[in-house]
């Protein structure tokens, strides 16, 4: 979790799309390579479409980053996967 957090750090907070949506497009698909790769990059982009419609139209005069509304999405799932591998270990 330390190498996410200075990556996300170090890149910004969209660039949490590139850790989030591989992980979300895995759960829908499967661990299939041939399928996952397409799918986590037509994922991202929708991800990051409807990040910023929200971030838009939420609160109408005033605009939420999208970042902002990506780390909502994705802090929950990165638990989430915390608690499960956790499971797994012990």
């Amino acid at each position: 979790m330390f190498l996410t957090a200075a990556i996300v750090s170090f890149t910004g907070v969209i660039g949490f799309v590139g850790l989030v949506a591989p992980h979300i497009a895995r759960l829908m698909v499967g661990g299939d390579h041939r399928f996952l790769i397409p799918y986590s990059a037509i994922f991202g982009g929708i991800l990051l479409l409807v990040s910023d419609t929200i971030g838009r139209t939420l609160l109408a005069p005033v605009n939420i980053p999208v970042g902002i509304v990506v780390s909502y999405l994705g802090v929950p799932l990165f638990i989430h996967l915390i608690i499960q591998n956790r499971r797994e270990y012990f």
